[in-house]
């Protein structure tokens, strides 16, 4: 009788995987910025709100865009929506913050899964209008619902109660400056853990080739329609963030000129890296800041400059460019240790 042939099941080695999940000195240095910012700049914690909300954003365009190759200008349509549903159920007695987080996250997440069943139907072209059209009727429907939305006058009457039942939004910004920058690592830490998985492997996989993928037995368009769900509930509650900490939703949540303008930040921290997002935002905005308060009249043509020369000297933006620094510092150092 003749036994029966062994077979070998090929096992998936998660070891690079496991290495990328550790978290490094430099990082760990990264993350005491915040702090670090908040002694040196307690006059500044508004502006430094501002950055941490946008960064979350931006992180979210990231993990569609940078990870699974999904290109879209409309993304601001989760973040309104998500600055909307947290904003009405503060101005209708229900203000506590946690709450409001989770609400918009889930409306931005049921908005994602339906859009993107109309998003990874087309290429790149096809997503673009998508994505556009999609944030343009959902501008205008909250232009004409003034009784809901408040239309041009925006959204007002919110009332937040404490974070955690303690900690009142003062006028200083004290509260809603450690609230953004607590659920912005929340976030990033989940979103570090999902790209450094089999999964977010995957997503890379379809980014750089999506024709051999399904030849693996990669579920292609579940992949994708999982990541952009995901990507417009951090959206979500980005806008649900701004909302809380403002106490004001306008209607510009809605905007291209938002989607835009998220757009260009990622394409300057440098794309496919969540360092790259946060770090293209801190860049941004704060060119923003000091250039308009140095030359109100022509700081977006000085601006622009700088944009431009930081795409032709730093290949893959921001984050492209300290890659390639990093082993010219290692070298440099090594020699003078020698």
């Amino acid at each position: 009788m003749r036994l029966p042939v062994p077979i070998s099941i090929p096992v998936l080695d998660l070891s690079p995987l496991k290495r990328a999940d550790r978290w490094r000195p430099a990082e760990l240095v990264f993350w005491l910025l915040p702090v670090l910012a908040y002694f040196v700049f307690p006059d500044n914690l508004v502006l430094l709100t501002q950055i941490a909300i946008t960064a979350l954003f931006c992180l979210s365009l990231d993990l569609i865009l940078g990870y699974a190759g999904i290109v879209s200008l409309g993304h601001a349509a989760f973040f309104g929506v998500g600055a909307y549903a947290a904003g009405l159920l503060a101005a209708h007695g229900l203000g506590e913050p946690f709450m409001g987080l989770g609400v918009a996250a889930l409306v931005c997440a049921g908005l994602g899964f339906v859009t993107s069943l109309l998003v990874l139907r087309g290429a790149d072209l096809t997503r673009l209008m998508v994505t556009l059209g999609v944030a343009m009727m959902l501008y205008e429907l909250a232009n004409k619902l003034t009784y809901i939305t408040g239309g041009v006058d925006g959204l007002q009457g919110m009332e937040m109660q404490p974070v955690l039942g303690q900690f009142r939004f003062d006028l200083q910004g004290k509260t809603a400056y450690w609230y953004a920058v607590v659920v912005l690592f929340s976030l990033f830490w989940g979103a570090r853990k999902l790209v450094h998985s089999p999964f977010g492997l995957s997503l890379k996989g379809i980014r750089l080739n999506v024709g051999r993928m399904p030849a693996i037995g990669a579920p292609v368009n579940a992949r994708l329609c999982a990541v952009y769900t995901l990507g417009a509930a951090y959206a979500g509650v980005a806008g649900a963030l701004l909302a809380q900490t403002t106490q004001f939703v306008a209607l510009d949540v809605l905007s291209f000129n938002r989607s835009a303008e998220l757009l260009l930040i990622l394409v300057l921290g440098g794309s496919g890296s969540l360092y790259g997002a946060i770090i293209g935002t801190i860049v941004f905005m704060t060119a923003h800041h000091v250039l308009s308060d140095m030359n109100p009249e022509y700081w977006q043509f000085w601006l622009g400059a700088l944009l431009l020369l930081i795409v032709l000297f730093a290949r893959d933006g921001v984050m492209g460019g300290l890659r390639r620094l990093s082993p010219l510092l290692s070298r440099a150092t090594n020699r003078e240790a020698a």
